[in-house]
Protein backbone atom coordinates (compact mmCIF):
# COMPACT_ATOMS: atom_id res chain seq x y z
CA UNK A 1 0.00 0.00 0.00
CA UNK A 2 2.75 2.68 0.99
CA UNK A 3 4.77 1.72 -2.54
CA UNK A 4 1.46 2.75 -4.49
CA UNK A 5 0.69 5.67 -2.38
CA UNK A 6 4.88 6.13 -3.18
CA UNK A 7 4.33 5.27 -7.02
CA UNK A 8 1.47 7.86 -7.19
CA UNK A 9 2.97 10.73 -5.66
CA UNK A 10 5.86 10.79 -8.02
CA UNK A 11 3.56 10.30 -11.37
CA UNK A 12 1.63 13.24 -9.68
CA UNK A 13 4.76 15.24 -9.05
CA UNK A 14 6.69 14.22 -12.93
CA UNK A 15 2.67 15.16 -13.96
CA UNK A 16 2.70 18.50 -12.23
CA UNK A 17 6.18 19.42 -12.95
CA UNK A 18 5.55 18.75 -16.92
CA UNK A 19 2.87 20.99 -17.45
CA UNK A 20 4.47 23.98 -15.75
CA UNK A 21 7.48 23.57 -18.00
CA UNK A 22 4.90 23.14 -20.67
CA UNK A 23 2.15 25.52 -19.97
CA UNK A 24 1.19 26.46 -23.72
CA UNK A 25 1.86 22.93 -24.92
CA UNK A 26 -1.61 22.60 -26.65
CA UNK A 27 -1.11 26.01 -28.46
CA UNK A 28 2.82 24.98 -29.33
CA UNK A 29 0.99 22.23 -31.36
CA UNK A 30 -1.33 24.03 -33.34
CA UNK A 31 1.40 26.51 -34.38
CA UNK A 32 3.32 23.54 -35.68
CA UNK A 33 0.91 22.12 -37.48
CA UNK A 34 -0.74 25.31 -38.82
CA UNK A 35 1.69 28.24 -38.92
CA UNK A 36 5.70 27.04 -38.60
CA UNK A 37 5.41 26.14 -42.40
CA UNK A 38 5.48 30.07 -42.95
CA UNK A 39 6.66 32.07 -40.03
CA UNK A 40 8.81 28.73 -38.90
CA UNK A 41 9.53 26.81 -36.20
CA UNK A 42 11.41 29.57 -34.14
CA UNK A 43 9.01 32.44 -35.16
CA UNK A 44 11.84 33.92 -37.49
CA UNK A 45 9.70 34.58 -40.58
CA UNK A 46 10.85 33.60 -44.05
CA UNK A 47 14.10 35.76 -45.29
CA UNK A 48 12.02 39.10 -46.03
CA UNK A 49 8.41 37.49 -47.62
CA UNK A 50 6.69 36.09 -44.47
CA UNK A 51 6.88 38.37 -41.04
CA UNK A 52 8.70 37.17 -37.74
CA UNK A 53 6.37 36.41 -34.87
CA UNK A 54 9.57 36.51 -32.67
CA UNK A 55 10.19 39.93 -31.06
CA UNK A 56 7.75 40.88 -33.39
CA UNK A 57 6.95 44.64 -32.60
CA UNK A 58 3.57 43.95 -34.38
CA UNK A 59 2.57 41.00 -32.50
CA UNK A 60 2.74 43.15 -29.30
CA UNK A 61 1.31 46.17 -30.61
CA UNK A 62 -1.99 44.40 -32.22
CA UNK A 63 -2.80 42.32 -29.85
CA UNK A 64 -6.46 43.08 -30.57
CA UNK A 65 -6.60 41.76 -34.13
CA UNK A 66 -4.27 38.75 -33.78
CA UNK A 67 -7.86 36.48 -33.77
CA UNK A 68 -8.95 37.44 -37.39
CA UNK A 69 -5.97 37.79 -38.91
CA UNK A 70 -5.49 34.08 -37.38
CA UNK A 71 -8.96 33.62 -38.74
CA UNK A 72 -9.72 35.61 -41.92
CA UNK A 73 -6.48 36.13 -43.10
CA UNK A 74 -4.84 39.38 -44.46
CA UNK A 75 -3.91 41.48 -47.48
CA UNK A 76 -1.91 44.60 -47.83
CA UNK A 77 1.51 45.72 -46.88
CA UNK A 78 2.73 45.64 -42.59
CA UNK A 79 5.35 46.90 -41.10
CA UNK A 80 7.44 44.45 -38.57
CA UNK A 81 10.29 45.49 -37.00
CA UNK A 82 10.66 48.51 -39.46
CA UNK A 83 10.78 45.97 -42.49
CA UNK A 84 7.04 46.14 -44.77
CA UNK A 85 5.68 42.50 -45.97
CA UNK A 86 3.47 42.44 -48.66
CA UNK A 87 2.33 39.02 -48.86
CA UNK A 88 -1.07 37.93 -48.24
CA UNK A 89 -1.63 35.68 -45.10
CA UNK A 90 -4.55 33.24 -45.67
CA UNK A 91 -6.72 32.33 -43.02
CA UNK A 92 -7.73 29.19 -40.69
CA UNK A 93 -11.29 29.15 -41.10
CA UNK A 94 -11.64 25.77 -39.58
CA UNK A 95 -9.76 27.03 -35.93
CA UNK A 96 -12.10 27.08 -33.06
CA UNK A 97 -11.94 29.76 -31.21
CA UNK A 98 -10.03 28.11 -27.99
CA UNK A 99 -7.75 26.93 -30.73
CA UNK A 100 -6.96 30.27 -31.50
CA UNK A 101 -6.43 31.54 -27.97
CA UNK A 102 -4.27 28.79 -27.75
CA UNK A 103 -2.27 29.67 -30.74
CA UNK A 104 -1.83 33.31 -29.63
CA UNK A 105 -0.81 32.57 -26.40
CA UNK A 106 1.80 30.49 -27.56
CA UNK A 107 3.10 32.96 -29.91
CA UNK A 108 2.95 35.55 -26.93
CA UNK A 109 5.58 33.67 -25.31
CA UNK A 110 7.15 31.58 -27.55
CA UNK A 111 10.93 32.68 -28.17
CA UNK A 112 11.77 35.36 -25.53
CA UNK A 113 8.44 36.95 -26.06
CA UNK A 114 6.36 38.47 -23.17
CA UNK A 115 3.46 39.53 -24.76
CA UNK A 116 1.28 38.59 -21.74
CA UNK A 117 -1.84 36.46 -22.11
CA UNK A 118 -4.86 36.63 -23.88
CA UNK A 119 -8.23 35.60 -22.69
CA UNK A 120 -10.44 33.43 -24.73
CA UNK A 121 -13.03 35.65 -24.13
CA UNK A 122 -11.30 38.38 -25.74
CA UNK A 123 -10.72 36.38 -28.34
CA UNK A 124 -14.86 35.52 -29.24
CA UNK A 125 -15.35 39.28 -28.63
CA UNK A 126 -12.53 39.99 -31.36
CA UNK A 127 -13.92 37.76 -33.79
CA UNK A 128 -17.49 38.84 -33.42
CA UNK A 129 -16.14 42.62 -34.20
CA UNK A 130 -14.08 41.12 -37.43
CA UNK A 131 -17.08 38.68 -38.50
CA UNK A 132 -16.87 38.58 -42.50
Amino acid sequence: MRFNLILFLFFLSFILANCESQPHRQGEILYQNFCANCHMDDGSGLAGNIPPLAQSDYVRQNQGQLACIIRYGMEGAIVVNGKTYQNPMAGIPQLSEFEIANIVNYINQAWENDYGYLQLKAVREALEKCKQ
